[in-house]
């Protein structure tokens, strides 16, 4: 980038881009819409196609790549294709370059003590204030029904997300695995209803078709992410991307986890003494029931 104090470390172009999107004009939110509705296959094009596709001129393109802290088009597009090869980073593949380097002399607890930390606190540092202010309002709103939803790995996060709003909001649910029960699930699904989404890198394409099924019934969907974004993003109100470094082929979910401590923290300090309430009601329900 022309400036590269302009993007802050470690934030990938789809979640800068949403960083930014207060600071632009009309007609360069509809660039930065256009970019995130099929990222990040619309900026892989010429500058002529994304601005027909966001029906501006080239210049406001142009204009808009600069206010991201970009040179030009062509340094946009290698910041593009830079990302689309860390996207499809597995685990396989993570390992056998670090096969290729040599097992790193330090071992693996100094490894965590390195890159955790630091992990954590530059996703908090990161998250837009406004995109956090988002996901609290609409998980605090008791008139939404909210459904939580991850994947393969994701899905741990999700379920303990949603065992926390269980107590402190009530009307929360995880959306069940089985067929039958996730379409008893879903038929009803309209504008009522809040979706909270898992999807990082190696996105899984149930969750994007999820995703759409739900927003064109009129839900909304705030998404837990990675720093590239997933598709499902395009779809969101609102995105909470967090960093995967870890001391492993794998990528980290401690700062993802962090995230939804905070945001549970958060949701708790809006709803104020109905939280209390209802972990009051439910303390006493597990006394009545026998809940462990």
């Amino acid at each position: 980038m022309s400036n590269p104090d302009e993007e802050p470390h470690g934030v990938g172009v789809a979640a800068l881009i949403r960083q930014r999107l207060g600071e632009c004009s009309p007609a360069e939110r509809r660039v930065a819409r256009a970019l995130l509705a099929s990222y990040p296959a619309a900026g892989l094009g010429t500058v002529a196609s994304l601005a027909e596709r966001a029906e501006v001129s080239a210049p406001t393109v142009l204009r808009f790549l600069a206010r991201l802290g970009f040179g030009g088009y062509p340094e946009f597009q290698r910041a593009l294709r830079e990302e689309l090869a860390e996207r499809e980073t597995s685990p396989l593949s993570a390992y056998r370059a670090a096969e290729r380097t040599g097992a790193p002399p330090e071992g693996a607890l100094p490894r965590a003590a390195a890159s955790l930390p630091e992990a954590v606190a530059g996703t908090l540092a990161e998250l837009p204030q406004g995109e956090l202010d988002g996901a609290v309002r609409l998980v605090a709103d008791q008139q939404l029904r909210v459904t939580v939803a991850g994947g393969r790995f994701s899905g741990l996060l999700a379920h303990y997300l949603v065992l926390h709003l269980m107590q402190v909001r009530g009307g929360s649910r995880l959306l069940p695995a089985t067929p039958v029960e996730r379409t008893d699930m879903l038929v009803d699904v309209g504008r009522k209803d809040l979706f909270v989404l898992f999807d990082f890198r190696r996105y899984e394409e149930p969750t994007l078709a999820l995703a759409r099924e739900v927003t064109a019934r009129g839900a909304k969907v705030v998404l837990f992410t990675d720093r590239w974004l997933s598709p499902v993003a395009g779809l969101a109100e609102v995105v909470l991307p967090s960093r995967v470094e870890s001391p492993s082929a794998y990528d980290s979910f401690v700062p993802a986890l962090a995230l939804v401590e905070t945001l549970v923290a958060a949701v708790i300090d809006r709803l104020g003494p109905v939280a209390g309430s209802r972990l009051k009601a439910m303390e006493a329900a597990q006394q009545t029931f026998g809940g462990a």
